[in-house]
């Protein structure tokens, strides 16, 4: 069988979370502990990747902005200093620019737990680098409730200043983990939404999974949804396989979506795993599972090119 492989953007990676979690110990070049290190990110062929900043929700919330300064350093110092071909993306267009040998790295924020009701916290991080923000987590904060949060309320005011800022600065706003009532506020307000590891709910009937309804708005808004690996919210079943993940693309794709799919792994964040599917070095398995079923253009565009195409101007 002919084996080709397509430079893959991965929108969702917990490794800097691991990495503070360690103290430090763990290493970004080869730690074999870490799904998204290095070595496993070329050998998959990722051209770009987004390295969420999370914060634990059993943190003391006087030391959530630390932690979260704390992994933006291990991302300078573990990353980009001792990695010369890693490229720190602060300014859309860079990643158009990357050589054949540099891979792009993102900043993204998982929850805005940690800057309380601050929105000058935001910007300093914004000004480090951020440049995608989740609303929350799965529980609720200052801004808005997650999927787990019994109450089900939307955006607060200071959520809906968040997404302001978002649009001034050209940042991401993250619908996944959000409440669905929290999804149509963004909606309202959002230029640039995106859902960064989110699957199909008519295809696995989970609290983070996104209805048809949600995904077409998303479409519609000219939004990203990308799929994410972690077997719970892929299938029910015991077991899940790359052609249960493809059905997730497949239903997206019957709801309009064929330009404005991509990949949200959640490597590092995740402790079961999508068979051939363990880690970044397997992306390429899961873009030659693809290629059966699709024009290599449209595999082209989930892998990376749809993302490419739908960059904050």
């Amino acid at each position: 069988m002919l084996v080709r492989f397509m430079k893959v953007i991965d929108l969702h990676c917990d490794v800097l979370y691991k990495i503070w979690e360690s103290k430090g110990t763990l290493n970004f070049k080869d730690s074999p502990e870490l799904d998204t290190n290095k070595e496993r990110l070329m050998n998959g062929e990722v051209k770009v990747q987004c390295f969420a900043i999370f914060i634990p929700p059993e943190l003391k919330s006087e030391e959530q902005f630390q932690a979260a300064l704390d992994q933006i350093d291990y991302f300078y110092t573990q990353v980009l200093e001792k990695n010369p071909n890693f490229v720190h993306i602060r300014n859309w267009d860079e990643i158009l620019n990357l050589k054949s040998h540099e891979i792009g790295a993102i900043l993204s924020l998982e929850g805005v737990d940690c800057i309380g009701n601050d929105l000058h916290k935001l910007s300093i991080l914004f000004h480090l680098g951020v440049r995608s923000v989740g609303l929350t987590w799965n529980f609720a904060n200052l801004a808005a409730d997650g999927v787990w949060e019994p109450r089900g309320a939307g955006l607060t005011s200071f959520g809906k200043e968040i997404v302001k800022f978002n649009n001034k600065y050209k940042l991401f706003t993250d619908v996944s983990h959000l409440s669905e009532k929290g999804f149509w506020d963004v909606m309202e307000l959002a230029n640039f939404p995106i859902a960064s590891h989110s699957n199909s709910k008519s295809i696995c009937n989970h609290p983070r999974n996104l209805t048809d309804e949600q995904a077409k708005a998303l479409f519609q808004k000219n939004g990203l949804i990308h799929v994410v690996y972690h077997p719970p919210f892929v299938t029910q079943n015991d077991i899940a396989y790359i052609s249960d993940l493809i059905r997730h693309i497949d239903h997206f794709c019957s709801l309009g979506g064929n330009g404005q799919i991509g990949f949200g792994s959640d490597f590092d964040g995740i402790e079961t795993f999508i068979v051939n599917l363990e880690n970044a070095s397997k992306h390429q398995n899961l873009v030659n599972e693809l290629l059966k079923y699709y024009s290599e253009d449209l595999v082209r565009g989930f892998a990376g090119e749809n993302f490419l195409r739908h960059l904050p101007k």
